[in-house]
């Protein structure tokens, strides 16, 4: 009896140790066959390159719309609002954070500090010296509070899309769920490395709802190992990203900010979220909030959304070519 137990248990494992294999060499071959030329071009910034993505007519003269992912995100996210942007006439740009999409990686850690200046010279090296418009989807909102801080010149707005404001990571139920993404990611990164995501791109790898260009670089980050690895070092640095942004100053009264939030109101804890959220439009003298009731954190910058998005851009570039209080 224990003979046979053995034996199905040896049989199960070599089963399971098979499929695997299966696995991760299918994860690779799929992975290699999802990588298209890359939509972008890569700028040296000093001995290392970003991936940077620009859309819309070289000769638009208002300010440029330079656009910073959330966790796990890319220049890719924002393809269906490139494509928005690009056909009322504006040009914006957005980029590949270092170690993601195809950007080289940085060094450590990759806190706000370090994307910060990441962004810095990335728009130098490119000539692309603003005015900006900047648009930050997620946990970008750490981000752009910091280099707000440290280029309010250059800043003539902003628009934060379900953004997560430093002050954010005080809320008890902030601290226990970046907590556990935090382990997630670590989670996503092994499984990436390992090939076992591959096979759920062509599914999974694309939950914003992207024009197809944009969508087969989404599903190509979500299986590649390096990408879901260095996104799991900049989720680690997600306290350490608040604790940077929140010692700097709030924005700038005059500051024109739109906020636009996704899914329908929520009660307690979730409540407090979204009213932190909306702050910095509380504070601007020319803000606004808007909520997307119908749409998903990640969705909210798909094709089914982008107008409204599109149009919270184009009302901040507009505010921010009037005196203040115009």
């Amino acid at each position: 009896m224990f003979r046979t137990i053995a034996l199905w248990l040896g049989r199960g494992l070599a089963a399971t140790l098979l499929a695997l294999l299966v696995a991760i060499a299918l994860g690779g071959l799929m992975n290699a066959a999802a990588a298209p030329s890359s939509p972008g071009r890569m700028v040296d910034i000093g001995g290392r390159r970003l991936n940077l993505v620009c859309a819309g007519p070289e000769g638009d003269t208002g300010p440029l719309v330079m656009m910073e992912a959330g966790a796990f995100g890319l220049s890719a996210d924002f393809g269906a609002i490139q494509q928005g942007l690009a056909a009322r006439g504006v040009r914006s740009c957005a980029y590949d954070r270092a170690g993601l999409g195809r950007s080289d990686p940085g060094p450590s850690p990759r806190d706000s500090q370090a994307i910060v200046s990441d962004l810095e010279a990335l728009l130098a090296a490119s000539g692309e010296t603003g005015p900006l418009i900047l648009v930050g989807h997620s946990m970008a909102g750490l981000h752009l509070r910091l280099f707000t801080s440290r280029n309010r010149e250059r800043v003539a707005g902003l628009v934060l899309l379900d953004a997560a404001p430093p002050e954010a990571a005080s809320l008890p139920v902030a601290k226990t769920w970046i907590g556990r993404f935090a382990a997630a990611s670590r989670l996503a990164g092994g499984a990436a490395s390992l090939g076992l995501l591959a096979p759920l791109s062509p599914f999974m790898g694309d939950s914003i709802g992207l024009p197809p260009v944009a969508a087969a670089e989404k599903r190509r980050a979500f299986a590649s190992g390096r990408h879901n690895r260095w996104a799991a070092r900049e989720v680690g640095q997600w306290m350490a990203g608040s604790a940077q942004g929140a010692a700097t100053p709030p924005y700038d009264p005059d500051l024109p900010v739109g906020v636009v939030t996704a899914g329908p109101p929520r009660q307690g804890a979730l409540s407090d979220w979204k009213r932190i959220q909306s702050q910095p439009a509380r504070v601007s003298r020319q803000g606004f909030h808007v909520n997307i009731d119908a749409a998903s954190h990640a969705g909210m910058l798909g094709l089914d959304h982008r107008d409204v998005v599109v149009e919270a851009i184009l009302r901040v570039r507009a505010s921010a070519a009037k005196p203040t209080g115009g």
